[in-house]
């Protein structure tokens, strides 16, 4: 058996899944989610092997609700117009299916599956494609201690590098990314934030001081009482980048 769940915040695309289904007796529908919230739990309990995912629902995207799980599964994506979720589904040879999902389009993905049930960690390029659209480049969605939270990037002060994570630390606190810095320093705003250093990203409206520690040596200061130090490639571009 396939163990699937549905999710999707629109309860008439669950009924047509859920209709179609009835002709595939292999798959087994273990539960049904109304927002990504509801699916991280559900993923979490049930360990599908495979999951039917709405990409624009309220409270986070289905893209940021698949960052968020430990263990991905295969997936069959549903959308209703995303461009930027259909490129990401081109490139990356991941099935998606357009609403309203038609039946003959719904059965052609269906073939797709038996090659893809562990085929579910190999996302990354699509997440980083999804990661372009104006609505994802302009928050980050991270999970600590149990609690999902929405963090606008206006309110990043800056980024760290801290193993196989990216540290961001935010005007509420601490919080942990399992991302690369050069995927921040690829998918933020570059007029809003400049890599510094190897293991640094900094907000531009943090910066209060620049000063020269040593002999081509530099430290930035932020509005937050830190001073991080700078590279001789992140002093050009920070110059750049403030008009100096």
């Amino acid at each position: 058996m396939i163990r699937t769940i549905l999710i999707d915040d629109e309860p008439l695309a669950r009924d047509i899944v859920r209709h179609y289904l009835t002709s595939h007796p292999e798959v087994e529908i273990v539960a049904e989610c109304a927002d990504g919230f509801e699916g991280l739990k559900a993923i979490a309990q049930h360990q599908p092997d495979l999951i039917f995912l709405d990409v624009q629902m309220p409270k986070i995207s289905g893209f940021e609700m698949l960052e968020l799980v430990d263990n991905r599964p295969a997936v069959i994506f549903t959308t209703a117009y995303d461009e930027y979720a259909i490129k990401a589904f081109e490139v990356n040879a991941v099935d998606y299916l357009l609403k309203p999902i038609e039946q003959e389009r719904f059965e052609t993905a269906m073939k797709k599956i038996p090659g893809k049930l562990n085929q579910g960690q190999e996302n990354e390029e699509l997440l980083e494609a999804a990661a372009q659209s104006p609505m994802q480049n302009s928050r980050v969605v991270v999970k600590k201690d149990g609690a999902i939270k929405i963090i606008p990037v206006s309110e990043i002060n800056y980024l760290e590098a801290d193993d196989d994570y990216v540290k961001l630390s935010t005007t509420e606190g601490v919080f942990h990314k399992n991302k690369t810095m050069s995927f921040f320093e690829r998918t933020l705003d570059a007029s809003q934030f400049i890599r510094i250093h190897r293991s640094y990203i900094i907000n531009l409206s943090q910066v209060t001081k620049i000063e020269l520690k040593e002999k081509d040596s530099y430290i930035v200061l932020l509005k937050s009482d830190i001073w991080l130090p700078v590279s001789k490639t992140g002093y050009v571009k920070l110059k750049s980048a403030l008009g100096m």
